[in-house]
């Protein structure tokens, strides 16, 4: 649970490593192996793992970035970025790296694990969202469990990983490119199907861009997918949305009220205002910055939340004002 204050710069980031490969994978993503920068084994990891990087010399200038390679840990990390030309600068500096160049790292850590009792997977990837399930993938493969892997890029040239893809997965690997029309994209409720299927029940998992995540979680839901199996990751808070406005906010019991800006989340207008609001993820996972409506209508952005739970709450991170104003018990 993160409040505002932040823990020591060396106890978030006891691992310094070293960059040991750069190369392309795309036109838009760069590969990049490191090793223990002071010679020693680097701490294992699952499929679905992440790693947090220091990508300037604030200790708060970090992006999370998956770990690929969880079926060889032959000490060393793998990862992929994504170059984000409007981003803040970090992927562009991850992209610069040089073999040799030193960074500082957290230890890993899975929030999207894979779950624990056999099953069968449908692992759902679009553009950088490989990353987590090619390291699903591998492991799958390895214990030859079953799965299958369904991959969507905007063109061939855009996926990366996917000669692997195609030769490691066999037929359990399908690929899906559009060329810009959603119309010949993942025929999603055909690659979802039914939960419990050829007589064994199955978890989906995706990592993607949010647009194609929700669309996977709407279509399992649809296809009565309990909540539980239905798995997925995203990094960094949502940018935006076309039409989204300012808003006004009242605290009732701190006697505060807020403005709230259209590009600003009602957590971080709490923050500048000097309030020291719980939350933790900042992706709207958690839930646990969720706070009480008690007047006016919210716009629900999260994924922690049941329906009958927004009909009196919502999560500030990333949830928003339908109406002119609200009134929240904090």
């Amino acid at each position: 649970m993160t409040h505002t204050q932040h823990s020591p710069p060396d106890a978030r980031w006891p691992l310094e490593l070293e960059v040991v490969a750069s190369e392309p994978l795309t036109n838009a993503i760069r590969g990049l192996t490191f090793k223990s920068a002071g010679g020693g084994a680097l701490p294992g990891f699952t499929a679905g793992a992440h790693i947090r990087i220091q990508t300037a010399a604030s200790p708060d200038d970090e992006r999370s970035y998956s770990l690929i390679n969880s079926a060889n840990q032959s000490g060393h990390y793998e990862i992929a970025v994504k170059l984000e030309p409007n981003g803040r600068g970090g992927s562009r500096r991850m992209h610069a790296l040089q073999p040799g160049e030193r960074l500082r790292a957290s230890l890993p850590k899975n929030d999207f694990p894979l779950h624990g009792v056999p099953h069968e997977a449908v692992l759902i990837a679009g553009g950088i969202g490989i990353t987590p399930i090619l390291s699903m993938a591998r492991t799958l493969a390895a214990s030859g469990a079953r799965f299958q892997l369904h991959y969507a890029c905007r063109t061939p040239g855009d996926a990366a990983f996917r000669e692997e893809v195609a030769q490691s997965c066999g037929a359990h690997a399908h690929l899906y490119f559009d060329h810009g029309d959603p119309s010949r994209g993942m025929p999603l409720a055909q690659v979802i199907g039914g939960y419990y299927a050829s007589g064994a029940k199955r978890h989906l998992y995706v990592c993607g861009p949010r647009p194609l995540i929700d669309a996977v979680i709407a279509t399992a839901r649809a296809l009565h997918w309990p909540a539980d199996h239905v798995h997925f990751e995203l990094f960094g808070a949502p940018s935006a949305a076309p039409g989204d406005r300012a808003c006004r906010v009242e605290l009732r019991r701190s006697g505060r009220t807020l403005d709230v800006g259209p590009q600003q989340s009602i957590l971080d207008a709490m923050i500048d205002a000097g309030l020291d609001p719980l939350f933790d993820c900042r992706r709207g996972e958690c839930g646990v910055c969720a706070l009480r409506v008690l007047e006016g209508t919210p716009e629900h952005r999260d994924y922690a939340l049941g329906d009958e739970e927004r009909e009196q709450q919502m999560c500030i991170c990333v949830s928003r004002a339908r109406s002119e104003s609200l009134v929240l018990d904090a």
